[in-house]
């Protein structure tokens, strides 16, 4: 009987699994649209598409990013690399936040080459997500790379989330922090970090 049944199983038709584009069709229907009128037919198509991009940094080897870009070098102040633009998910409503990431650390014996840190933070940025998750991410990842004295993240987002539904604010802003090392311990370390990503002493305005 087991037998049969098993075979039975092998010869039933495979369901052909759903894909986000066949989803997101039933999902246009439900909220009482066409998904057969002109301006919607390929909608589910670009929406799978946007949304894989959207969420890519799943796909994302650390690793990969760093590449063995870790130099020696003498230097032992304060790396900042600051307002670098990110595009994120908000993983409670799927709408997106956005906005920037000031990066920094206090090298001990090795730095990174500096395009590595907006890859890093676009990786963590591709995927649904919260902020503070997003900054401490970041920031724990160059600890465990670099292994330098100390870390310090700070994000400023946009929260579509709180602009388009629920409290509809539209100009308020959210600030998170993550600060590791030298950065938690010491308060000049942090009050150098946070002067030098301060408006007022932003020198490319």
């Amino acid at each position: 009987m087991k037998n049969n049944k098993a075979v039975l199983k092998m010869m039933a038709p495979q369901q052909e699994e759903e894909t986000i584009s066949s989803m997101m069709r039933k999902i246009l229907a439900r909220i009482g649209e066409d998904p057969d009128r002109e301006g919607l037919v390929r909608t589910p198509d670009r929406a799978e598409k946007a949304l894989r991009f959207l969420t890519s940094g799943y796909q994302v080897d650390i690793d990969e990013i760093v590449n063995g870009a870790l130099f020696t070098q003498e230097y032992d102040e304060m790396i900042v690399v600051k307002d670098i633009e990110f595009f994120s998910m908000c993983e409670h409503h799927l709408l997106p936040f956005f906005g920037k990431v000031h990066v920094a650390y206090l090298p001990k014996e090795k730095v990174i080459g500096l395009s590595k840190i907006p890859r890093l933070v676009d990786a963590y940025a591709r995927r649904l997500q919260l902020q503070e998750r997003l900054t401490q991410q970041i920031a724990e990842t160059l600890q465990n790379i670099l292994e330098p004295r100390g870390v310090g993240v700070i994000c400023e987002a946009r929260h579509f989330c709180m602009m388009m539904r629920g409290v509809e604010k539209q100009h308020s802003g959210t600030l998170t922090s993550a600060m590791l090392g030298d950065f938690r311990t010491r308060k000049e370390t942090r009050d150098e970090f946070l002067s030098l990503v301060s408006a007022r002493n932003h020198p490319f305005l």
